[in-house]
């Protein structure tokens, strides 16, 4: 489990949220230690172009979002700061007024957070709060803002849609959520006039965002095994959506893609990973559990490349940007890989601790925060 990184008794964790949370690396068998580096010549020019600190994430999990020609980006603390993607220079740097759980979502118009307690949090682009809203229980997901509708999921699966500008509350969707679970932060994202929600127990769910209605709702993870923790699977990651293609993956499931109008599936492969995937025109790529890479075709789902360099470096979701797709590990890594076969490209380092956020492309700039709270810009040459 990213998020905690510890066991959570199931009696304990079902009193505060209905379900059990598991760690994946906490029963990591003895020998399976993380692949030591080895010295790179890099051919392909990688610089950092500017680091931003915004806070410690302590036990959650906080990613950037991308606002105009701005990121917004906070910490556990409490701490929200806009700055310019190109240079990194601080617009403004403002406190929630609380602990932050989950974050950060953004339309350009209304900035939403995760607060303590279960507390939905909303904010002008000038970092001004607009409103708050309680939900049932923790967030851990980051909510998500699109049509003047703001979404947001809390850890006993229930699903809240409230009007951007007000806060008001306008729709409530309850899911059941699995006896055992990961820990994690499944993601949700909105295209068009729909807001694709990851949820437990590995589905993945498509909703008319005005109404909450179900548009969709698929398993992308089947449960395989004996026992309930054999069983267990969750979706890793944030869905992605590229032209009629929605692509996810599942802890203890499969990767695979999807049509987005009717959830039908395209493809699907076998696979495990607590993190999500990247897309582009010709590939998905996805980190396993494992930390091996790899590359599928994106029509077919055959498989075009492996790279097993990186074996239990606990890697982040990847990120496709020109002829490489990089990836961080729980060093504070980014590496690079050749987008066509794998092979290593490049390599730079953020301030030593895990990255685990969602990166982002602004530019020429991917963009990856780390535990410690260092927003890192690196610039592709």
């Amino acid at each position: 489990m990213r998020i905690t990184r510890k066991l959570v008794g199931v009696g304990m964790f079902a009193l505060m949220a209905g379900c059990s949370s598991l760690n994946p690396f906490a029963s990591k068998p003895k020998g399976n230690q993380p692949t030591p580096l080895v010295d790179l010549k890099g051919s392909m020019a990688v610089r950092t172009a500017w680091k931003l600190e915004v806070g410690k994430s302590q036990s959650y999990m906080f990613s950037p979002a991308i606002a105009d020609n701005t990121i917004v980006a906070a910490g556990a603390d409490g701490t929200i700061v806009r700055a310019e993607a190109a240079t990194g220079r601080q617009i403004w740097r403002t406190k929630a007024g609380m602990d932050l759980t989950a974050g950060v979502g953004t339309d350009g118009s209304v900035i939403v957070l995760g607060g303590a307690k279960g507390m939905l949090l909303a904010f002008d682009m000038d970092g001004k709060k607009l409103w708050d809203a309680q939900l049932s229980s923790e967030i851990l997901s980051a909510p998500v803002v699109g049509q003047g509708i703001v979404v947001a999921r809390s850890i006993d699966n229930r699903i809240v849609g409230f009007d951007a500008k007000t806060g008001q509350k306008k729709w409530t969707v309850q899911r059941n959520a699995p006896a055992l679970t990961l820990r994690l932060a499944p993601g949700m994202v909105i295209h068009d006039k729909d807001v694709l929600v990851a949820q437990p127990g590995g589905k993945l769910m498509s909703l008319i965002l005005a109404t909450g209605a179900p548009r969709w709702e698929i398993e992308v993870g089947v449960a395989r095994g004996a026992t309930e923790l054999e069983r267990v699977t969750d979706m890793g990651g944030t869905p992605v959506i590229i032209e009629n293609d929605v692509c996810a993956v599942s802890y203890q499931g499969r990767v695979g893609c999807f049509d987005l109008a009717t959830g039908s599936p395209r493809w699907t492969r076998d696979l495990s990973s607590e993190v999500g995937v990247a897309a582009d025109q010709r590939f998905v790529f996805v980190p396993d559990d494992k930390g091996a890479v790899y590359a599928y075709n994106r029509d077919s789902g055959t498989s075009a490349w492996k790279n097993d360099k990186l074996a239990y470096r606990r890697l982040s979701t990847p990120v496709s940007y020109g002829r490489a797709v990089a990836v961080g590990d729980y060093q504070g890594y980014v590496h690079f890989l050749s987008r066509e076969d794998g092979s290593f490209l490049s390599r730079a380092a953020t301030d030593g601790s895990a990255i685990e956020s969602t990166p982002l492309v602004v530019g020429s700039n991917l963009i990856f925060q780390t535990q410690n709270g260092t927003v890192t810009a690196i610039a592709v040459e």
